[in-house]
């Protein structure tokens, strides 16, 4: 019973550290620049969590279960994969196409004449009707704002943390899958230890993901230009450490010159 306790808690907290690796903080501060809510920014570091541990959950139970060896080549090329990735975020930023993907494929059937407000715990909903100048009012409880939040989420936002958090479960499978056949011998427990790791990357994410979208979401209210200024600051320092991590795996690591060197780490 102690040691199943302790391999939960040491997963679940590795999990949450994992979450901090610099390419994971790069990728969800491009991600959440243009968020205008707290909430919003939480779901999608829930949603990349997802995708991460979808990944570690496949990708590492093969590993344990086949013995299966990556080649060099091809663990480069799931590294690279996390530096083009950062590459795009990056760009798509700096040149406003996050932004018209947000307005075209984000649900906006709640947004017209209605904001909320938090206040005591409850979501308070108010919709204008600019008509009659009505205002009608509702308290909702805090996961019915929760659920509305979500609905207002659209496709876009839905797929693309999901989509990073996937490749950037590619880059460290190998090494968290390896890592774990190192310690636990049964492949089952081993399982269970990765399903435990990926819930404290969903959570270590989230917490993170709130706290980047702090100063976005605050500037964004009251200092509109420094609001821009720190999304392209986001897009900027996206796009080169994405550039950084392909230099690292393509010349450093030999994936370019045909002669790949790589372990897992």
């Amino acid at each position: 019973m102690v040691t199943l306790l302790a391999i939960v808690l040491l997963g679940f907290v590795l999990g949450m550290r994992h979450a901090t690796d610099p390419d994971h903080v790069v990728a969800v501060a491009a991600i959440v620049s243009r968020e205008k809510t707290i909430l919003h920014a939480t779901i999608i570091g829930a949603l990349w969590g997802l995708g991460h541990t979808i990944t570690i959950l496949i990708v590492g139970a093969a590993i344990i279960l086949f013995r299966l060896t990556i080649p060099p080549d091809l663990g480069l090329s799931m590294e690279l994969s996390v530096g083009l990735m950062l590459i795009l975020l990056g760009a798509s930023n700096l040149t406003g196409v996050t932004q018209r993907w947000i307005e075209r494929f984000t649900n906006r059937q709640h947004d017209t004449g209605t904001h909320s407000h938090l206040i005591g715990g409850h979501l308070i909903v108010h919709s204008h009707d600019s008509t009659s100048e009505a205002v009608i009012s509702r308290r909702e409880s805090f996961f019915d704002g929760l659920s509305l939040a979500w609905r207002k989420f659209g496709l876009f936002h839905i797929l693309r943390p999901l989509t990073v958090g996937i490749v950037h479960g590619l880059a460290g499978s190998a090494a968290i899958a390896l890592l774990v056949l190192t310690t636990i011998s049964s492949a089952q427990w081993a399982i269970a230890y990765l399903l435990i790791f990926g819930l404290g990357t969903i959570a270590g994410m989230m917490m993170i993901t709130a706290a980047i979208a702090l100063p976005f979401t605050y500037t964004l209210r009251h200092f509109t230009s420094l609001n821009r200024n720190l999304a392209v600051a986001s897009g900027i320092l996206s796009m080169c450490f994405g550039l950084f991590l392909c230099y690292q795996t393509g010349v450093v690591g030999g994936l370019f010159m045909g002669r790949p060197s790589w372990t897992a780490h």
